[in-house]
Parts: C-alpha cells; sequence; structure tokens
C-alpha cells in the first residue's frame, strides 16, 4: 500500500473505544478551550469582513457558524477555524520539526460530524485522530525549516479526521488525503516580518481546502495515491523521506497538548508567567526597570524573539505583538497579565509598553535548547536602574503539557472569552455539554453554538 493509504487504513479504523480514559477527558478539555477562543474572537473587525464573505457566498445550510446562521461545511470551515485562530490563544504542540495548532482541526471536524449526524463519541474519535496525524508530522517531518507553514501538516490530519466523521471507508479516505495534500503547500511567510491577518487566517484556509477535498473523494474524485512517495511528491519536494508507522499508531498525542493561559504565541508562555511572578514576589515597578534579559531556546528565539522571523521590537499591529516576546514580556510586566485587551492597538502604541520593550534582549542558549521539546524553558534576569538584579529560571508554565492547566483555570478562561458574547446560562449549557461529549450527538452542541451573540439588551 501507498503510505496515502496506510494513513487512512489507520483514520477509517479508529473509534472511540481507541482512546483512554485520559485522553477522553483531554479531548473534552481542550474542546472546550478551543470553543472559548472562537466565541472571544467574534465582533473582530477582521472576522465581521470574513462573516460578511460567508454571508455573501452562502451555500447550502448544512453547517452551523458560531455565533449563528448556517452555511456549506467548507464555508463553515473556513469561518469557524478563523475564529478558533483569529486571536491566538488556542492549543500548541511543540514537535521537534514543527510547532502547530492542532484545535485548528476542530473546524472541519466539526463541520464534517454536523454534516454525518455523527455521535459525540465519533466526534472524539474523529479529533483525537486529528490531532495525532497533525502533530507526528511536527515530530518528523523537516518542513518548518524549508519554509512551509503549519497547513502542510493540517492537509492530512483535516483529510484523515474529516474522513472518519464522514465515516468514508479507506479507499474513499487515501482519496481525501491525496487531493488535500496536493492542493496546499502553504509557506511560512505569513509568520515573519510586519505580519499581517493572514497569519490567523492561514490554517482557516488550508482547513477549507482538506474538508473541501474530503468531500470532492466521497464523491468519488481521485488525486496523487503516491503523494508522499511519489515523483515529485511530498518528500521529494519538500521533506525528504520520513517514516511514521501508521498501521501502529495510537491517539495518545492529545496528552502532549499544551494549552495557553496567555493570549500570545505559545513559545512565550513561560516567560509570561515568569516575569509576573517576579513583579508579584520583588514588588518592583516598570519604571524601575532598566533591562529585561530573556534566555530561551532556539524555536523561541526564532518565532518570537528576533532570531529569524524579522524585528520584534518594531510592533504596530496586534499580529505582531501577538508574536513578540518583547512586547508580551513588557505587557505581562506593566498590566499583569496578557489577555485580548492588550492587543488593542491603543494599548499596543501606548508609550509606556513600547519604552519598555525596548529594554527586553532576547537570546538562545543551548542549554535550554536540549530541553526542549520536553520543556519550554526560560532563564529571566531583570536589572533594575539602581542595579539591582532579580533572576528566575522556570522549565514551563501552568498549561504546558507536562504542568497541566487545572479545570478551574480552563473555566476562568471560557468565561473570561465568552462573557460578551454569551449569558451565564448559555455558557453552562456549553461547558455541561462538552463535558457529556460522549454521550451526546454532535448536533446539540452545533445548535448551542448558534446561539452565541444572541443576548438580549
Amino acid at each position: 500500500m501507498s503510505i496515502a493509504e496506510q494513513l487512512a487504513a489507520f483514520a477509517a479504523n479508529v473509534t472511540y473505544d481507541d482512546l483512554t480514559e485520559e485522553a477522553r477527558k483531554q479531548v473534552k478539555f481542550l474542546v472546550l478551550d478551543t470553543i472559548g477562543c472562537a466565541i472571544g474572537s467574534l465582533g473582530s473587525e477582521p472576522i465581521d469582513l470574513l462573516r460578511q464573505q460567508a454571508d455573501d457566498f452562502g451555500g447550502k445550510g448544512h453547517c452551523t457558524l458560531v455565533g449563528g446562521g448556517m452555511t456549506a461545511p467548507d464555508r463553515a470551515t473556513f469561518y469557524n477555524t478563523a475564529l478558533v485562530r483569529y486571536l491566538d490563544f488556542n492549543d500548541g504542540y511543540m514537535g521537534s520539526m514543527a510547532t502547530s495548532h492542532p484545535s485548528d482541526n476542530l473546524g472541519p471536524v466539526l463541520a464534517a460530524a454536523e454534516y454525518a449526524d455523527a455521535s459525540g463519541r465519533d466526534f472524539m474519535a474523529a479529533l483525537a485522530l486529528a490531532y495525532q496525524v497533525q502533530c507526528r508530522f511536527c515530530d518528523v517531518a523537516p518542513s518548518e525549516k524549508n519554509g512551509f507553514d503549519q497547513g502542510l501538516a493540517l492537509a492530512y490530519s483535516v483529510a484523515a479526521g474529516s474522513s472518519r466523521a464522514l465515516a468514508l471507508d479507506p479507499a474513499q479516505a487515501a482519496q481525501a488525503i491525496a487531493l488535500s495534500g496536493a492542493c496546499q503547500n502553504p509557506l511560512f511567510v505569513s509568520r515573519t516580518g510586519n505580519i499581517s491577518h493572514w497569519k490567523g487566517f492561514a490554517t482557516a484556509n488550508a482547513a477549507f481546502n482538506g474538508i473541501h477535498a474530503t468531500f470532492l473523494a466521497m464523491r468519488g474524485i481521485t488525486g496523487p495515491i503516491q503523494i508522499f512517495e511519489g515523483p515529485r511528491g511530498l518528500f521529494e519536494s519538500i521533506t525528504g523521506p520520513f517514516e511514521i508507522d501508521w498501521p501502529n499508531e495510537d491517539l495518545k498525542k492529545v496528552l502532549s497538548i499544551s494549552v495557553k493561559k496567555f493570549n500570545a504565541g505559545v513559545h512565550s508562555q513561560t516567560a509570561i508567567e515568569g516575569v509576573i511572578e517576579m513583579k508579584g514576589k520583588f514588588r518592583f515597578s516598570h519604571e524601575q526597570i532598566e533591562s529585561i534579559n530573556i534566555k530561551t531556546y532556539e524555536r523561541a528565539y526564532f518565532i518570537m524573539g528576533g532570531g529569524g522571523a524579522g524585528n520584534k521590537h518594531d510592533i504596530q499591529n496586534k499580529e505582531t505583538a501577538d508574536h513578540s516576546l518583547p512586547y508580551v514580556v513588557a505587557a505581562g510586566i506593566i498590566d499583569g497579565c496578557v489577555m485580548p485587551a492588550q492587543f488593542e492597538i491603543k494599548r499596543i502604541l501606548a508609550e509606556d509598553i513600547q519604552k519598555l520593550l525596548r529594554r527586553v534582549t532576547i537570546s538562545s542558549e543551548e542549554i535550554l535548547t536540549e530541553r526542549y521539546p520536553a520543556q519550554s524553558p526560560v532563564q529571566i534576569t531583570i536589572t533594575m536602574k539602581d542595579g539591582t538584579v532579580f533572576e528566575k529560571e522556570k522549565p514551563g508554565y501552568e498549561g504546558f503539557f507536562a504542568s497541566p492547566m487545572r479545570w478551574e483555570t480552563l473555566l476562568h478562561k471560557f468565561e473570561e472569552l465568552s462573557g460578551s458574547h454569551t449569558t451565564p446560562g448559555l455558557r453552562r449549557e456549553i461547558a455541561d455539554l462538552i463535558e457529556r461529549l460522549d454521550g451526546i450527538q454532535i448536533r446539540e452542541l452545533a445548535t448551542l453554538l448558534g446561539q452565541v451573540g444572541k443576548i438580549k439588551s
């Protein structure tokens, strides 16, 4: 069998029973976190533009849009995935070869499950499968170093997860994987330099293409079945050969997912938590600070510290700010938190935060790089104008997979993100339904998500 066929056979045969009890709880945890991020994005200007396009282009109303309304599965996938991703507050996976946000898979898997009237159990299995596929690519496929973005791996995870949610057979799933893989290889430039809106929407586009390809395969359209190993395929064109033993894969990668405590890039979480803890302990004010030095691992330095992905001290918009370690560290010190409010343009351009971020220096340390991805380590040195020096070293943060976030912390995050778009009763209903996810039909969850935003004044 081709590699696509091996992956398809694994995908088609995954069941809810393949999830351990710990993995089932984690899937529910991740779904609630992801839904909170999606609701929290409603009302943002770029999101409103996407909603205008969804409404204008329409499509038969098979699938629910978060916030109300229905449209075609691929358009629901794009819009709902953009909601999940826009704030950049959704979960993350730190692989040896690449970083990803596996919750990008929820939009397409939810759309496929709603279209198929799938059970919550089938949805959970399909979503865990999608997480598994994307994370395994991040472990072994060297695409990022060659300039390709997270949507490359998502092409395969969305096709696999959506195929499972639609209950496609192995032959159909293999064609979905082939089609989806062949039609998209997005560039990493979306996350470098002065970052644009597309950082938040690139994976939504990959998810859109992936589920579109899956529905084409469902109807009988075929793709290049040797997408991996064939002439000019993925191996030869982009990654070089890599091996994943699909027949013997499991669904345990959901247990290696990190959940964000702060609204910023996943590689900044430990540093933000660290400086907030230092301010609380040593009780200094930001006006007293002469310099802040953050030592971190290579991936964090490359993506958020100025090590290759562009200048991280020239911060003029949200998209660049949430991927700038200097900015989010400065925001954490001054405001004591990093939430969506810290990315309002007025806050970004304020003199206090602009002045302090220029006092932040970032460097990569080999000893810390060696500890990644098992840890997300930082060493922080804050020097005061009077010469006093405060230091702290941290291996990770609350929410890092090795230090799981408490349910109470997650509920607080969910409440804070969704509060302005939901009633207390609706929030309780959503959280309760997700806790009972393996005992419902997925349309029940979709129905509640369609009620979001309908708050009577």
